[in-house]
């Protein structure tokens, strides 16, 4: 079976002469916060299945850098972010190696702000808010940032000939409230206009007030966006669709699920970003292969292989130090240039630690993801965190 790790510690040494200064039978120790329940659990548990999977395959090669047994703490946030705090100080008292965070920036930057003062890298699975850094030094993303993904979709809507949009916020949470400001900040730079905000409330049932409002719009917008996600996205997407509304919608990569894809006709059309697309014959394809083949899962969420992408940068970053040192780790991951992916390539150097990563866009038909085309924000019309 193809290897997706890199190379052994053994090969770095040989290239780069550097050897690492922890003991060859000392574990590594990474503190994970998964959420197995509530509104992050989507995202969780296929993050945390691709993550474990690797860590499996990374330990019979010897572990990190090929030479450090991987333990894991893992620990259970239920979506509660009081929860990812007392975890937080947990595997700081702990003394772990590395901490991966819940895939969302709200609970990550509540627990950076713990970690990262003892300069333990903190990254998480698959939030996108690229101010979740400014938690602390020590915290890093893994999945293009919320204003890489609005740089490319608000270009493209520009480019489907669209002039106006209004943009359904949360306040509830930074991905929520600030992802599509960020898109209509991107629609503008390509020549767009932005005719209004709504907002909602996560976890309300009944968007019928909203969709009253977007009725009412006048002129109607030429598009709709919103990062809203389960169950709030199938609730705004069925209440608008039964209205009788055919504005086209877009959305953000939290759309890229089989729940989503599973709405039928009424999310018919619409347009995500995301972080990647297995095509066929690429490393991301033969890993689904093999996910599938030695999980019996379908690896239906690019949270899967982004969770084995992770597992990859943290190797690439223990390789880069020349250490297991966690401070040293963190400052090695955070100058880590162009390093290969399965999902794709990423780069840290320059980025304050959200990683710059190609953003790929999709199409919703007959319930399946169809691959419109993948490419990296543009910096001139990316917006400022």
């Amino acid at each position: 079976m193809k290897h997706y790790l890199g190379t052994t510690a053994l090969a770095a040494i040989m290239v780069t002469g550097v050897p690492l200064t922890a003991m060859a039978d000392e574990e590594y120790v990474i503190g994970v916060a998964v959420a197995n329940s509530g509104g992050l659990a989507p995202f969780s548990q296929p993050s945390f299945d691709g993550f474990s999977y690797c860590v499996d395959q990374m330990n019979e090669a010897g572990g990190i850098a090929g030479q450090y047994p991987i333990r894991l703490e893992v620990r259970d946030t239920r979506s509660d972010i009081a929860e990812a705090v007392k975890f937080a100080q947990e595997f700081v008292d702990l003394g772990v190696n590395f901490i991966v965070a819940p895939p969302d920036g709200d609970p990550t930057m509540a627990m950076g702000q713990i970690t990262s003062p003892a300069q333990i890298p903190t990254m998480t699975f698959a939030g996108t808010a690229p101010i979740l850094t400014s938690a602390g030094d020590y915290v890093f993303g893994s999945y293009p940032a919320d204003n890489q993904q609005a740089a490319v979709l608000g270009a493209y809507a520009a480019e489907l000939g669209y002039e106006t949009t209004w943009i359904l916020t949360s306040p509830d949470a930074a991905y929520t409230q600030f992802g599509p400001r960020y898109f209509a900040a991107a629609f503008e730079a390509n020549g767009g206009t932005l005719l209004g905000e709504g907002s909602f409330s996560m976890g309300q049932p009944d968007f019928s007030a909203i969709v009253t409002t977007i009725q009412n719009l006048d002129p109607q917008p030429d598009v709709i966006m919103t990062s809203a996600w389960e169950p709030d996205f199938p609730a705004f997407i069925r209440a608008l669709r039964g209205a009788g509304v055919d504005i086209p919608v877009m959305g953000a990569d939290v759309l890229d699920t089989p729940t989503v894809r599973g709405l039928g006709d009424v999310v018919e059309g619409i347009v995500h970003t995301s972080g990647g697309y297995a095509e066929p014959g690429s490393d991301h394809a033969e890993f689904n292969a093999a996910f599938e083949a030695a999980t019996g899962t379908v690896a239906d969420t690019n949270y899967v292989v982004n969770g084995c992408d992770i597992l990859g940068m943290i190797d690439a970053a223990v390789q880069a130090a020349g250490s297991t040192d966690s401070a040293e780790v963190g400052v090695a991951l955070a100058n880590l240039g162009e390093t290969d992916g399965i999902m794709s390539s990423f780069t840290f150097e320059g980025t304050n630690r959200m990683p710059m990563r190609e953003v790929v866009l999709a199409r919703i038909e007959g319930g399946e993801k169809i691959f419109i085309r993948r490419q990296l924000a543009d910096p001139e019309t990316m917006p400022a965190p």
